[in-house]
């Protein structure tokens, strides 16, 4: 088991920028490997659930070429796909199975998607109940709940379904689904979840519709190749943006950021936090809006975080729960309760690494509330197998009274390969 080491840091400075957005990454490939011509995608995240996803494709008989700075993805059309001549392994990444099992369903072929231990831990029938109403025939372990799944591409048709949750992953299956569909398909969410696949269903060319709280989309359209720059994802730059917050003395600029609306809840709560952020020269790239992000540390305050601020920053809840230990007063995070189907149980897993860090943390159903400390104790925490959980304890390290060593991290490299180096740059002794 790999572990790593971080000593409590001087000073966070310096010029940066991330990687590409992952969930941007995923659905180009996807969309690119089923539209018609050639698609070519720069800034692709290279990490393990993209690659994943790439593998899955070139399986299907998806013919990718990577020179190491961009893919060249021949498309076969909406149904140019062909059987796998194998299981296809997802790995760790809960998006490939999830919109995978969406995209598959309207196959003419029979296909079976597992993943690791993890993967195969985690809920499938929030996609497959929904799915089966279109007509998609889905077998998998405990009644369909968990992976491996076993999928009958079958003729599907068009619903409208109101999910319980907010999710992309939900939404994305669906819609996904809605392209071989008859008739027409509709997702509504109870808080919008991210926006990628709409945007990139319509930057294709597909029949689709977006509504205040959802999308429909009208199956049949053939898609088109296009030439794709993929921004790089806010979601990796949310370590470094608290890492340069809770640091005394820090000024960090990450270049190239997504700002996508959906997603620039972390923004909104760190500013809400009394954290200095400043968005730079905001443009326009591939339909997905833009910006470099100058972050300075600040003394930041506990705040109540809940509603549709959630599902707008999910997935940087971990390194949130850092900022919210280092602030003055007590941090109230509900409405969160997804958190416990990632990777692992995100909030149990923070609460248990926080109490070992000094802070008091009361854990609740769908959240928890996090009373700030003035320094964080170091020692040696857990990761779980999360990626945001590893890189979440180490950012939290630079500003311990002595080292913090996070065991298991090898998971970080599902999403952000490099981002131990980069940490190492940016953070002096």
């Amino acid at each position: 088991m790999q572990s790593y080491t971080v000593q409590p840091a001087a000073a966070v400075r310096g010029e940066i920028a991330v990687p590409g957005d992952k969930s941007i990454s995923h659905r180009s490939i996807m969309l690119g490997s089923i539209a018609r011509g050639t698609t070519t995608v720069k800034g692709l995240l290279r990490g393990e659930d993209n690659m994943a996803t790439l593998h899955a494709f070139r399986a299907m008989g998806v013919n990718v070429q990577d020179d190491g700075e961009t893919l060249h993805i021949e498309g076969k059309g909406l149904h140019g796909l062909a059987e796998p001549a194998d299981v296809l392994d997802c790995g760790n990444s809960g998006t490939s199975i999830r919109l995978l099992t969406g995209l598959l369903a309207g196959q003419r072929f029979f296909s079976v998607l597992t993943g690791d231990q993890y993967l195969r831990k985690r809920p499938m029938k929030r996609v497959i109940e929904p799915l089966g109403r279109m007509g998609a025939s889905i077998f998998g372990r405990a009644g369909g709940e968990k992976a491996p799944l076993a999928i009958v591409g079958r003729e599907l048709a068009g619903i409208s379904y109101a999910s319980p949750v907010a999710s992309a992953q939900i939404k994305s299956a669906l819609l996904l689904a809605g392209l071989y569909a008859a008739g027409e398909t509709e997702v509504t969410e109870p808080h919008l979840s991210r926006d990628h696949s709409e945007r990139m269903f319509r930057y294709f060319g597909a029949d689709i519709e977006t509504t205040l709280c959802g999308a429909r989309v009208r199956g049949g359209r053939e898609l088109e190749g296009r030439d794709i720059t993929v921004p790089g994802d806010i979601s990796s730059a949310a370590f470094f943006l608290v890492a340069a917050l809770i640091v005394p003395g820090a000024e960090l600029l990450i270049r190239g950021v997504g700002v996508n609306p959906t997603r620039t809840g972390i923004l909104d709560i760190l500013t809400a936090m009394g954290g200095s952020v400043e968005l730079l020269d905001p443009r326009e790239v591939s339909g997905e809006p833009v910006a470099d992000l100058l972050v300075r540390s600040s003394r930041l305050k506990g705040i109540e975080i809940g509603g549709d601020l959630v599902p707008r920053a999910i997935d940087e809840f971990p390194v949130l729960c850092v900022a919210a230990a280092l602030a003055e007063g007590t941090t109230v995070i509900r409405d969160a309760r997804e958190l416990r189907v990632k990777e692992t149980d995100r909030i149990a897993a923070m609460a248990a690494n926080l109490v070992k860090a000094g802070v008091p943390v009361t854990e609740r159903d769908d959240g928890m509330e996090i009373c700030g400390v003035e320094q964080l104790a170091g020692g040696i925490f857990e990761s779980f197998g999360d990626h945001r959980i590893a890189m979440s304890m180490l950012v939290a390290g630079l500003a311990a009274r002595t080292a913090c060593t996070v065991n298991d991290v090898a998971c970080i490299a599902t999403s952000f390969p490099d981002f131990l180096p980069l940490l190492a740059r940016v953070a002096s002794r």
